[in-house]
């Protein structure tokens, strides 16, 4: 039994807590595997986050921006949440019951009879490369945003065409994903118990509301040009001219630059990601966004 801990950087509480918990897991005969940044803070060797998913287990401490990174390793692992966040959409284990709550997950592991909630994410495809999956969404964006930024993009689901002009984006969004980027880009919130994915333009020039379609569905996104308009009709860039190219963003941390014109295909990932652990209140959780 091996269970991988990752602890917020920077964070001693984090810290303290992952030796609390690497101790009474090795007196149950559970091996432990740190992340890089958590070994250091503790004296000790870690690996590369990437490499955590051959844990069992793997157990993210702090809020859930570190979820999201433990996330970005386990590669179908299952995780469990210790929340000394704000919110804790991800992350339902309070501090207190930490200890209590890894060795029972532990043992259910051990006897077979682990219950995980599986959650979507997503990945983005292009002409010759893959993004890493996002937990909460990908976006599709100009270089930068606002005037003289921005792209032209058509959007398709399923083939058929939704929506198409000028915006700084587009984001497609999971439903664990909607309280995030998607609800400052004014989309709507969706309750865990239901699917389907968000696509969510982002300050478009003329465009379409945010819409919910199928978990299922495919987005395929078309970026056009980069770039806005000027009041003379010319494409208006840099001071020297030039336009930056589009990027694509996986859960705000993975960038993938594409030249226009250029398809973006997002569908969801071939692997969920699976949450350990108890359920958070999703409605406690909202009051904690005020």
């Amino acid at each position: 039994m091996n269970v991988g801990i990752v602890a917020q950087k920077g964070n001693t509480r984090a810290t303290a807590l992952a030796e609390e918990l690497r101790e009474q897991l090795s007196a149950v005969d559970a091996s432990v595997t740190l992340d890089e940044a958590t070994g250091r803070s503790l004296g000790l060797d870690g690996r590369p986050v990437e490499t955590l998913g051959d844990c069992d287990l793997i157990v993210s401490i702090g809020g859930d921006g570190t979820f999201l990174f433990a996330a970005s390793g386990a590669d179908g692992t299952p995780i469990l949440g210790v929340n000394l966040g704000e919110v804790g959409f991800l992350n339902a284990v309070g501090p207190d019951d930490a200890v209590e709550a890894v060795l029972a997950e532990v043992a259910a592991v051990r006897d077979g009879d682990q219950r995980v909630r599986v959650v979507p994410r997503l990945v983005a495809v292009g002409d010759g490369w893959r993004s890493d999956p996002a937990t909460n969404e990908i976006v599709v964006q100009g270089g930068r945003r606002g005037r003289g930024g921005g792209v032209d993009l058509e959007v398709r689901l399923d083939g058929s065409l939704y929506t198409s002009g000028h915006a700084d984006g587009l984001l497609v969004s999971t439903p664990t994903g909607s309280t995030a980027y998607n609800l400052s880009e004014r989309g709507p919130l969706v309750h865990p118990s239901v699917g389907g994915l968000v696509v969510n333009e982002m300050c478009p020039d003329e465009g379409m509301p945010p819409l919910l379609v199928a978990p299922d569905a495919t987005v395929t996104v078309t970026v056009n040009a980069v770039g806005g308009w000027g009041a003379s009709g010319g494409r208006l860039g840099n001071d020297d001219g030039t336009t930056d190219d589009a990027v694509v963003v996986s859960d705000g941390k993975h960038s993938y630059p594409v030249e226009p014109p250029t398809e973006v295909e997002i569908r969801r990932a071939e692997t969920p990601l699976r949450i350990a652990g108890p359920s958070s209140d999703f409605f406690e959780a909202l009051n904690k966004l005020d």
